[in-house]
């Protein structure tokens, strides 16, 4: 038998062997001569599709569609869908204990119905990096990093207790405790194979392409892919990875023509469009100040925010009227002094752990300006909140090596703690004083922060307006004060003798930066931390936990908390019928995040979560946030589309407020949800374009579900969230193309009728028709797949692999 299984494609394997060992691998090169045609993406997903080829998951026409790829098929040409098995799956701790508490009461499920529990494991690798818990509590001072962290121990030691649990007893997980840094730059420095190494039964090893589940949907992309070259080589080289392991993916990479030889022409694949840039026209850019995809270069930062603040509200717009344009408000400081803000100040400025901090060059680079800022005399204005928050151990490391952290420290960019922190809205709170003259005077303040993402209510309440900037720049715009400012005629102050400075003084040169990091970022570091990465702090290694399979839960714990997701749940498939008489719960516009479905900041405390919290005698400052109560479906479900700025057609203003219809009273969206559900009324979501787009998606699946949604009807769906929403049960119907809402006139007030086909009945792609108070359309099924259409008849996948481990 070959080592692959029954696969059709089992004649592909070929083999090498390497200081004793056998390494097996798929030949991709001799399934077809359309294979060096193929864009190096696209190899990638034929291998995925090739190797895991089992005819229910991945069939045969897979293979196929994706070897038939051709330059000439755009997006909109062909609805092709295609299974894709990642390599592997990297997630951190918001993310991570959700998916450890559905491992745990599936592993309940199993055994309630007459199963063996310890066959629920996850399927393929699962990497888990503990980065999301702590909070910017303390900043600008010394001794922050050991606050926060011990802040973060306090709060969290439930949730870590149940991850170190699921670390022992759940095969093919690793967990990386916290204080260890961000997932994605731990992933590049550690954890990522870039070929992956598994062992056989027969005692050989399998070759194939490392691969994870990644953020390129936010962009708009299937995936993202840089071909690996000699550079990747040299970079895992540097970051200590060994030589044999070096040699081993080099000779897989020519095996199956997947090194990267750019010097090589006829190595060029061919591709449905190519894009010429050209370098001279890259200028210095921002995002913002409500997405991440919306680029301000710095030369118009001044007019564009000048511009937000008079246009509607909006993704550019916070429509301040003319006669409050020159608001401020004063406020003193703990130094006894009186300070102005105004629209535009800046009252946050992170260096932020994250995927765009993960080069040594740009975080020397901060440094160096730092450096040459303190020099020139220049400071920043004490209010600011400013935090450094590494991405690893190794960062910490080259920073002190080169010299520069006591000038970050000078300029109040103190090492804070080791996780994602402000980028995800764990920025901390504000001093009461800045923040009452922004509430009283209504005020646009901002944050700028070397993150990815700054969506509406995402970095913290009171910064209404967010820029990701490059670290050198989080530095710049926090010495200006401010964001409305033209770095090229105005400066940022003066030096000692009165004379002014200008951003371009104390930019650092790209080749100091190059010396710097050559001289300073080397393997060793690498080896040191990462030689400990699994050992953890002492307060983690002294947590104490249970050596069972099954995880003990506690009924009083706010954190942790056995979903219900298979309650009642049996052995035969669950009944199945059209849905009638629903109400629609929200009507949302275009670009619902998953940030504004499932928050992962504060917990508001008038909210439904904060009630819930109270009831067991919390306090709102043991409230802590969304994400790290993400175990508990209490909490979630009453967190479910609870962001500030969510716009909702039904209610009378910005926030989680509906309409409950019979009664036409105003609510919190959970309480309308609960009132429906206990009249027995079944409730859906109209929405426009791009719904679910975002990475907070565990619960943005979830969290409706639990909320009674059973079917959304969209204008079209970001890919992965469709597919969450089939994965629970929730049937995704689209639009059909040229229709909207608007277009067919649709208030959100009617009654729904959804006509379902019987369950033999169902297809991929059908068309389903809705009645909603007589106005009768037609929708398209959005189960893409005979595998969606398994899952919704289960109840699920989760519901689907339970019932498989019985069989």
């Amino acid at each position: 038998m070959s080592t692959f299984g029954a696969n059709p494609f089992s004649h592909l394997e070929e083999s090498f062997t390497q200081d004793g060992n056998v390494y097996k691998y798929f030949d991709l090169p001799k399934i077809d001569n359309k294979y060096d045609a193929l864009p190096f993406s696209i190899r990638i997903l034929l291998e995925s599709a090739v190797r895991n080829c089992d005819n229910f998951h991945v069939l045969e026409s897979d293979v196929k569609s994706i070897l038939n790829w051709t330059p000439a098929l755009k997006q909109g040409d062909s609805d092709v869908e295609v299974s894709f098995k990642p390599a592997r799956v990297i997630l951190q701790d918001f993310t991570g204990v959700p998916a450890v508490v559905d491992f745990a009461a599936m592993r309940d499920a199993v055994l309630d119905l007459g199963g063996n529990p310890e066959k629920i494991n996850p399927i393929c690798p699962a990497d888990l990096v503990v980065d999301h818990s702590v909070q910017v509590d303390f900043a600008r001072t010394t001794d922050a990093l050991a606050k926060n962290q011990s802040l973060e121990f306090e709060r969290n030691k439930e949730r870590f207790t149940f991850l170190k649990w699921g670390a022992q007893a759940f095969n093919n997980m690793l967990i990386v405790p916290p204080g260890s840094g961000i997932v994605h730059q731990v992933n590049l420095e550690y954890l990522a194979r870039v070929v992956f190494e598994t062992d056989a039964t027969d005692g050989t090893k399998i070759l194939y392409p490392d691969s994870v589940v990644n953020m390129c949907p936010e962009y708009g992309a299937t995936v993202g892919y840089f071909p690996i070259d000699e550079n990747t080589l040299s970079y895992m080289r540097q970051t200590n990875r060994s030589e044999k392991k070096i040699h081993i993916i080099r000779e897989y990479l020519k095996a199956t023509r997947q090194l990267r030889d750019y010097a090589l022409q006829d190595q060029d694949p061919t591709y449905t469009e190519s894009v010429t840039l050209d370098l001279s026209t890259v200028v210095t850019s921002v995002s913002g100040p409500k997405r991440p995809h919306d680029r301000v270069s710095v030369s118009s930062m001044f007019e564009d925010f000048k511009a937000c603040l008079t246009s509607p509200v909006g993704f550019k717009g916070f429509a301040v009227p003319p006669d409050a344009l020159s608001a401020s408000g004063e406020f003193q400081w703990e130094d006894g002094k009186s300070y102005k803000l105004r629209h535009g100040s800046v009252v946050i400025a992170a260096i932020t752990s994250c995927t765009n901090t993960s080069n040594p060059s740009v975080m020397l680079g901060a440094g160096l300006l730092a450096k040459n800022a303190v020099e020139k005399g220049l400071s920043i204005l004490p209010y600011i909140k400013t935090s450094l928050s590494p991405g690893s151990g190794v960062v910490t490391y080259y920073l002190k090596e080169s010299g520069v952290i006591p000038y970050l420290e000078q300029l109040g960019f103190d090492i804070v703690g080791y996780g994602c922190m402000t980028c995800i809205g764990n920025s901390g709170p504000l001093e009461e004083n800045v923040v009452n003259a922004i509430e009283k005077n209504g005020l646009v303040c901002c944050g700028v922060l070397s993150g990815n993402r700054n969506f509406e209510g995402r970095i913290h309440p009171n910064t209404r307006a967010n820029y990701l900037a490059s670290p050198l720049l989080v530095i710049a715009y926090a010495i200006a004060g401010r964001v409305d400012i033209d770095f090229e005629t105005q400066p940022l102050g003066v030096d000692g003798i009165g004379k002014s400075v200008f951003l371009r003084d104390i930019w650092p040169t790209r080749s100091q930066i190059q010396e710097v990091e050559r001289k300073h970022v080397i393997p060793a570091m690498f080896q040191e931390v990462y030689s400990k990465i699994k050992l953890g702090s002492e307060d983690w290694q002294t947590l104490e936990v249970s050596d069972g399979k099954l995880y003990p839960w506690s009924a009083a714990s706010t954190y942790i908390k056995r979903p219900p997701f298979f309650e009642g749940m049996t052995r035969q498939l669950p009944k199945l019928g059209s849905i009638e008489g629903a109400r629609c719960l929200l009507f949302l516009g275009d670009s619902v995040t998953t940030d504004h479905i499932s928050p992962a900041g504060s917990i508001a405390r008038n909210s439904p979560a904060a009630r819930y919290l109270a009831e067991r005698h919390l306090t709102p400052r043991d409230f802590n946030s969304y994400g790290s109560r993400r175990g508990n479906d209490a909490v979630m479900a009453r967190g479910t589309f609870a962001n500030i700025r969510l716009v909702n057609k039904l209610a009378s203003k910005t926030g989680p407020r509906t309409v409950h219809m019979p009664s036409q009273q105003d609510m919190d969206i959970f309480d309308a949800a609960e009132r429906y559900r206990q009249e027995g009324t079944p409730l859906l979501l109209i929405v426009g374009k791009d719904y679910g787009s975002g990475s907070s998606r565990d619960w943005a699946a979830k969290g409706p579900f639990l909320l009674g949604i059973k079917a959304v009807i969209a204008e079209s769906y970001e890919r992965i969230h469709r597919s969450n929403l089939v994965g629970m049960g929730v049937i995704p119907l689209q639009f059909l193309p040229g229709q909207s809402a608007d277009s067919l006139h649709l208030t959100g007030r009617e009654m729904f009728n959804i006509t379902l086909p019987k369950r033999d009945d169902l297809r991929p792609g059908q068309r389903i028709q809705v009645n909603a108070d007589g106005n009768v359309f037609e929708t398209t099924l959005r189960f893409d797949t005979e595998v969606d259409i398994t899952y919704y008849k289960n109840g699920g996948i989760l519901n689907y692999m339970i019932r498989k481990m019985l069989d």
